[in-house]
C-alpha cells in the first residue's frame, strides 16, 4: 500500500515567532493521521526553530528547495549538509514558482533530486502544466515531458525513494482547482508514465496533488485511486485548516 502523505509548502510565509506559533498549534492540536505522513516546509530561516519544536513529534521536516552543489561559493544557496543538520526529511524540488521566477529545468531538478536521495533525504517533485497549456490540450505532452526529465537516469531504487507532486499551475493560488476527476486523469497517467522506467516501483511511488486544496475539497481528491496526498500551500498556514485535510485522507 502506498505511502499517504499531506505536505505544507509554506512558500515565503512565516517569521520564527510565526512558526513557533502554528507548529504548536500542530503539535498540541489533533493533527494525527491514521493513514498519512505530515510534512511541513518552512522558510529557510525558520527550520532550525521547528526541528526543536517537531523532533519527537509525528510531523515530518521539509525543506522548500536546495542546492544542486554540494558546497563552494554559491552566495545565496542552501546546501544538502546544511539541511541535515537541521532534522530535514523531505525537500520539494521544481515547484512551478521556482520553475517561473528562476527558470529552473527539468535537468536542473533532475540534478537537486540525484542529490537529494543520494544524501537520505526524500524530494518531493513537482510538474504541472501552465492554464494556456491545458487549454491547447497539451497537458499530457508537458506533464510527460517534466517526468521524463526530472526522473532521467533514476533506477527503481530511486523510485522507491522519490515523491511526485502533479500541481496545475493554473489552481495555485487562484481559487480554482482541478475536479477530482481531472486531477486523477492525469495522476494515472504520471504513474502510467512512471511505469516505462519500473513498473512495480510506479505503483508503490506517492503521487500528491497539489493544486489549491482546502478543507472542503480534499476529501474527494484524497478518495480518487492514484491521488496518494496533497501539497497544501495557503491552507496549511491555518492549523485548523491543515488539520481538516489531514483528517480527510
Amino acid at each position: 500500500m502506498r505511502q499517504m502523505i499531506i505536505a505544507g509548502n509554506w512558500k515565503m510565509n512565516g517569521t520564527v515567532p510565526e512558526t513557533e506559533a502554528l507548529l504548536k498549534a500542530l503539535v498540541d492540536g489533533d493533527s494525527r493521521s491514521g493513514r498519512a505522513r505530515v510534512v511541513v516546509c518552512p522558510p529557510f530561516t525558520s527550520l532550525y526553530t521547528a526541528d526543536g519544536i517537531l523532533k519527537g513529534t509525528h510531523i515530518a521536516l521539509g525543506a522548500q528547495d536546495v542546492s544542486a552543489k554540494e558546497k563552494g561559493a554559491y552566495t545565496s544557496e542552501v546546501s544538502v549538509a546544511m539541511l541535515l543538520t537541521v532534522g530535514v526529511q523531505y525537500v520539494i524540488l521544481g515547484h512551478s514558482e521556482k520553475r517561473q521566477y528562476h527558470a529552473e529545468s527539468d535537468r536542473l531538478v533532475n540534478e537537486k533530486a540525484k542529490l537529494v536521495i543520494g544524501n537520505g533525504l526524500t524530494p518531493i517533485i513537482c510538474v504541472g502544466e501552465t492554464l494556456e497549456q491545458r487549454e491547447k490540450g497539451l497537458t499530457e505532452k508537458v506533464v510527460g515531458e517534466q517526468v521524463d526529465g526530472t526522473l532521467s537516469g533514476f533506477s527503481a531504487d530511486f523510485l522507491g525513494k522519490s515523491v511526485i507532486a502533479y500541481e496545475p499551475v493554473w489552481a495555485i493560488g487562484t481559487g480554482k482547482t482541478a475536479t477530482p476527476q481531472m486531477a486523477q486523469e492525469v495522476h494515472a497517467f504520471i504513474r502510467n508514465r512512471v511505469a516505462g522506467i519500473d513498473p512495480k516501483a510506479a505503483e508503490n511511488l506517492p503521487i500528491l496533488y497539489g493544486g489549491s486544496v482546502k478543507p472542503d475539497n480534499a476529501k474527494g481528491l484524497l478518495e480518487q485511486a492514484d491521488i496518494d496526498g496533497a501539497l497544501v500551500g495557503g491552507a496549511s498556514l491555518k492549523a485548523d485548516d491543515f488539520i481538516a485535510i489531514i483528517k480527510a485522507a
